[in-house]
């Protein structure tokens, strides 16, 4: 870890720094903004070391460091929560969860027995940002989703399916079977209930200035999300549809979205704006299924029951 030095006056955590959406996001930041310091959360503490002094070359910002975290791991996430408040950074002002998993091939769990794409997409974030809250005054919270949650949209991918928290957590006591790419575009749904969720919560159990939202960066080809997929689908992704970028909409660079993730971190106008979803900078509504109250309720429930939340943990009531 970086140390930590007296010309920044807040804290931004992001998960998933190290490459991709969370770097641009992280970089964009530590350009604009030398009085922040940028917490790269990742699982990687060798690529996001590499990381960190990337950022900094590139930027002149000496105001990053990295701090491990799996969120594949209960334990791992409450210690990260535990070295970061024990740690002298500055005051926590926003978190961007961003980090996350799409995984192709078969069913794989995480150490505490939840399957991955919504242990790691959602569950891990869930925890996270519940332990952090009573950090943040007059901050934000931001959840990177994806269009792929609205089955309206021709995004490719198949649409989401939400049953219960439950059986998205042990897809052994369902009877329907979702593939690696449904529970991937469930999990970015349940990232929208939870950041709709969280702003119901705070306004009415809280006195805390936190705004939360959505955000969708559109189809970022040439990504690490697709390193599960065969070897063809790979060079296809990472070598022939980034020529996408070029015309087809919401398709777009790593730097584009990392830039548009940076605005609703830092800008001005967006100092009010909560509870809302955003495809880059523009706000739009998100899919008619993300506004389903029962859905929603049922997920923060049970995601509270499954992390074992303690009420000394959070800010946010339990029962």
């Amino acid at each position: 870890m970086q140390k930590i030095t007296d010309s920044a006056n807040k804290t931004i955590i992001i998960t998933g720094g190290n490459s991709g959406l969370g770097y641009e996001c992280a970089k964009n930041i530590a350009k604009t903004n030398k009085d922040t310091y940028i917490v790269l959360a990742c699982r990687n503490s060798d690529k996001t070391i590499s990381a960190v002094k990337s950022l900094i070359n590139t930027t002149g910002n000496c105001n990053i460091s990295n701090l491990e975290i799996d969120l594949s791991s209960l334990r791992s996430v409450r210690k990260f929560v535990k070295i970061f408040t024990d740690s002298k950074f500055p005051p926590l002002y926003a978190i961007v969860c961003n980090a996350a998993v799409q995984i192709v091939n078969g069913t794989r769990y995480t150490e505490d027995g939840f399957e991955s794409t919504f242990g790691v997409n959602h569950l891990g974030h869930f925890l996270l940002v519940n332990m952090l809250l009573e950090k943040i005054d007059n901050g934000r919270v931001v959840f990177v989703s994806s269009d792929t949650h609205d089955p309206a949209k021709n995004t490719g991918m198949p649409e989401p399916v939400y049953n219960k928290a439950e059986l998205l957590a042990y897809p052994d006591r369902s009877e329907i079977s979702l593939s690696g790419t449904a529970r991937y575009t469930t999990s970015k749904l349940c990232n929208i209930y939870c950041a709709y969720e969280l702003v119901e919560r705070i306004k009415s159990q809280t006195n805390k200035n936190i705004t939360v939202n959505a955000f969708d960066p559109g189809m970022m080809p040439g990504t690490e999300l697709a390193r599960d997929y065969n070897p063809f689908l790979r060079f296809v992704w990472k070598h022939i549809m980034p020529i996408l970028t070029l015309f087809r909409r919401n398709v777009n660079t790593v730097s584009k979205s990392g830039r548009a993730l940076a605005s609703l971190i830092v800008n001005v106008e967006f100092d009010k704006v909560s509870g809302k979803y955003f495809e880059g900078t523009r706000e739009i509504a998100s899919s008619k299924l993300s506004y389903d109250f029962e859905n929603r309720n049922d997920l923060w429930r049970t995601s509270t029951d499954l992390v074992q939340l303690q009420q000394n943990e959070t800010i946010i009531s339990i029962i």
